[in-house]
């Protein structure tokens, strides 16, 4: 056997990169704290006397007429399928700007939380799976406990204060990017119905004339952004679910000033990203939340609870996550082609795992793309709600237990 091959130290990060994971994490930190407010928000309003109003806002009906081209949906669907592109293009850009300039680039920062990640969708699929594997109807569901919500989990990482290392933030952050990155690829290949070939012939025309606008290095955001709500509309009206032209639109965004030579480079990618990243953050997703987590608890019992369908996903993402995600990076250690980031031991990888249970907004979008069925969907939202807070306080209070106390001058 030959010997373990050692892993190649991490590339030092720059005080740039440094700078704009700080505000990163700041953002990320408090918009999660927030979406757990409009969450609460949401099942104050769905289960007291504002049920009434609280319904209304949902389905209140919203009509955009252009000419011939006539969009009518309730606000709920406007939030899920307009608002949640913006957050999808903001994912895609982070997607992107990872890949080319940060913590994706390179084999070496890329392979545990790509494993990761990957073992951490895998797992809970397989106990969703196990649970629901005789209910054909449940089964559509089967992705909804894969997906890790990195506001929510940095909201709880921020009330650990400066005893949680910087290196457990970064490599949370990037395993929920990879996942994000394979939800998208989920819903486009197993939540897309009805296709129009019309309408993906014009889509395509867009994402063409955006990547056109790449090839000749054209840098103003206007015309992607133009074409991008174009692209919106096209696959809005093909069967492809709406968020998808988001995530188009974010890949073709230019990024130049990449590498350490041209730090100080303009880059359409990182102005965009900046410039959406507290609109998501403060707004979208918590006006995502108030919309989708109301879930009616009168008449609820444990009974409702123990259901195959709420079981899986509180399995999947409460045990599923951390034992995928600890499981592989105790693998890859013990062959020697990985070591652990800087103060993370299997005790904070064990609260990292945990914290990547928390799923909601993604879970919750997957979920209403899966269940038409309102009782289906009710359930789903149930277990992804119970899942999340299980995992957020398991997280909470085994990582206050294992990760030193704070001392003067940590940040």
């Amino acid at each position: 056997m030959s010997a373990p091959v050692p892993s190649t130290p991490q590339r030092p990060l720059s005080t740039r990169a440094l700078r704009r994971l700080s505000e990163f994490f700041r953002l990320e930190a408090a918009g999660g704290l927030i979406l757990i407010g409009a969450a609460v928000l949401a099942l104050i309003a769905a289960n007291s006397p504002l049920h009434e109003a609280y319904e209304g806002f949902r389905q209140m009906p919203v009509q955009v007429r252009v000419g011939a081209l006539d969009i009518a949906k309730p606000a709920l669907l406007w939030i899920n399928d307009g608002l949640m592109a913006i957050f999808f293009l903001l994912v895609a850009l982070e997607i992107k700007r990872e890949m080319l300039s940060g913590q994706l680039a390179g084999r070496d920062q890329l392979i545990l939380p790509l494993v990761c990640a990957t073992a951490g969708v895998a797992v809970p699929a397989l106990l969703f799976y196990a649970m629901n594997r005789g209910d054909a109807e449940a089964m559509r569901g089967w992705a909804v406990p894969t997906a890790t919500d990195i506001a929510f989990a940095l909201g709880v990482l921020a009330l650990l204060g400066s005893r949680v290392p910087a290196a457990m933030k970064l490599l949370l952050s990037t395993i929920a990017v990879i996942d994000d990155l394979i939800a998208i690829l989920i819903i486009a290949l197993f939540y897309s119905h009805g296709l129009s070939a019309t309408a993906l012939i014009w889509a395509a025309v867009a994402l063409a004339g955006m990547w056109l606008l790449n090839r000749r290095g054209v840098t103003a955001l206007a015309p992607y952004l133009l074409l991008g709500v174009v692209l919106w509309v096209c696959v809005l009206k093909s069967g492809v679910h709406a968020t998808l032209a988001g995530v188009a639109t974010g890949l073709m965004i230019p990024h130049t000033g990449k590498g350490a030579a041209a730090a100080d480079a303009h880059s359409p990618l990182e102005t965009l990203e900046h410039a959406l990243h507290p609109w998501v953050a403060y707004a979208i997703l918590p006006l995502f939340a108030f919309a989708n987590a109301g879930l009616v608890l009168g008449g609820l019992t444990l009974g409702d609870m123990l259901t195959p369908l709420p079981v899986g996903i509180v399995l999947g993402l409460v045990l599923g996550k951390p034992i995928g995600i600890v499981g592989v990076a105790l693998l890859l250690r013990a062959l020697g082609w990985v070591k652990l980031p800087p103060g993370l031991d299997l005790r904070a990888m064990l609260g990292l795992g945990l914290m990547c249970g928390i799923g909601f907004t993604m879970s919750l979008f997957i979920a209403s793309l899966a269940y038409q069925d309102p009782m289906r969907y009710d359930e789903a939202v149930l277990g992804v709600l119970a899942a999340s807070l299980i995992s957020a306080v398991l997280g909470y209070v085994w990582l206050r237990a294992v990760l030193p106390a704070p001392t003067a001058g940590r940040g």
